[in-house]
């Protein structure tokens, strides 16, 4: 497997070398150069493996000849060995049609950690083969950071900065990630949005200075390894509804449309599903970008579902050069015109492309705490405002009743206790195995929304490896 960026002007790479890499040089995103694809057979045959071995029929194409068969298992086996349910993604369901994929079981609570604990280990295990030091640099609007955090803590030959925007994540969000006082974590929260920090990402990838000294790395859904871990549990719960003999609809919550592209890509491998649905709450750009082509980013609205509050989707990138015509030269100028005005229209063949498999729903405050109460009430299910968010725009889609439709619950009620209790008067728990969190040592620096303040950190608590 090959892979080539979405912007046509950087060199093709292994496995390997993407899941090392992150951010292409040329500032797009790693995709295959073409998608493998499993026959109905080949799909049907899965039925009934478990999660370690569905993990290791769905990514062996992606990761070959980087790794064989036996490495793969055993990462997955480490990865999916921390998760507290032995399903480790289950199944749910809410009524006749309305399903529930629980991808919270992981050591932090949020979907995050399906993708995150493997990559922490893939990044261990090609580390090792060259005896180099990778310097990871990410932004979290709240889950992915914790979960990557976790995932490489206390590793030989990794440093991980993480910024988040100061104030605009869950309390048990920010306690989660400053309370690991490993001394190869350094969190940092900036004065901004989520957008801010993830432009200050992607400035540092195209940023010399700090390329020529460091071997920088990213844990972001633009990592292509990010995506490809996530298509597994796409598989699974299809294969537990039926299929590939019965079509499956899903409802995802997002906001830089990592997690929804990993269901697109399950889909040209051959599952078939009925819909993707794109959930977005008020930051809706991509709500807009697929029901009239405006892919234009506004001012970021604060909201409940923080993880969301996004107004650039990097993923998006990945499913416009896809079904654009896979053309990198014109992708880019595309890009560059919406990096300069924040502003641009989708082509007819973009916008036709996405209209085949993409359904898209806005979900406001009173809807999605209607959700909460609803799944509450009728079904005893507690659920965080980014399910609720997926659960409005399911049963709104308009999805043909003997279609099922599964909502990717993305994460436990007890990250958002507040917007819980709030919309059912319960307050959830956290598990018992992170009840003290409250209770231990944070830990981390406070930086203006200033590219030069964080490049500076980098560079004075970073090891060099170049």
């Amino acid at each position: 497997m090959e892979y080539i960026s979405t912007r046509g002007n950087a060199p093709a790479l292994d496995f390997a070398g993407v899941t090392l890499a992150g951010l292409a040089s040329d500032g797009g995103l790693y995709v295959p150069r073409e998608w493998p694809r499993f026959t109905t057979d080949e799909i049907r045959a899965m039925r009934g493996l478990s999660y370690v071995e569905l993990a290791v029929k769905v990514m062996l194409p992606f990761v070959q000849p980087s790794l064989t068969e036996d490495e793969l298992r055993e990462l997955c086996s480490g990865a999916y060995g921390r998760f507290a349910h032995a399903a480790v993604t289950p199944l749910k369901q809410f009524d006749q049609q309305q399903w529930l994929l629980e991808l919270f079981h992981g050591p932090t609570l949020a979907f995050k950690d399906v993708a995150l604990q493997l990559l922490g280990r893939l990044f261990e295990h090609f580390l090792a083969q060259s005896d180099a030091h990778l310097t990871i640099v990410g932004a979290t609007s709240g889950d992915t950071g914790s979960a990557a955090i976790d995932a490489v803590a206390g590793r030989d030959r990794i440093d991980i900065f993480m910024l988040h925007p100061n104030g605009r994540v869950s309390d048990v969000q920010r306690r989660q990630m400053t309370t690991v006082l490993s001394p190869n974590v350094h969190n940092i929260a900036i004065e901004g949005t989520f957008d801010d920090a993830q432009a200050m990402v992607k400035r540092m990838f195209n940023d010399a200075a700090m390329t020529d000294r460091f071997r920088i790395t990213a844990v972001n859904s633009i990592n292509w390894a990010r995506l490809m871990a996530q298509v597994v549990y796409y598989f699974a719960a299809a294969l537990q509804l039926g299929g590939p003999d019965r079509k499956v609809a899903f409802s995802v919550p997002t906001g830089n449309f990592g997690d929804v592209f990993a269901g697109y890509v399950a889909a040209q491998m051959g599952l078939p599903i009925e819909r993707l649905i794109v959930a977005t709450n008020v930051n809706d750009i991509l709500h807009r970008a697929l029901s009239t082509g405006d892919y234009s980013a506004g001012t970021v609205t604060p909201t409940a579902a923080p993880s969301m509050d996004i107004q650039v989707s990097s993923n998006f990138e990945r499913l416009l050069f896809d079904v654009g015509g896979r053309d990198g030269k014109a992708l880019a100028e595309q890009m560059a015109g919406f990096e300069g005005s924040k502003a641009m229209q989708l082509t007819n063949a973009q916008r036709e492309g996405a209209a085949a498999l993409f359904t898209s729903v806005r979900c406001d405050g009173e809807q999605m705490n209607r959700a909460m109460a609803w799944a509450e009430e009728h079904c005893g299910e507690i659920i965080d405002p980014h399910t609720a968010i997926g659960l409005h725009a399911a049963q709104v889609a308009g999805i043909d009743p003997a279609v099922p439709v599964v909502t990717l619950a993305t994460a436990h009620p007890a990250k958002f206790r507040d917007a819980v209790e709030r919309a059912t008067g319960h307050r959830p728990a956290l598990p018992a195995r992170m009840g003290d969190l409250f209770e231990r040592q944070e830990s981390y620096a406070e930086l203006p929304g200033d590219y030069a303040a964080v490049a500076a950190f980098v560079e004075s608590h970073g090891t060099q490896s170049r």
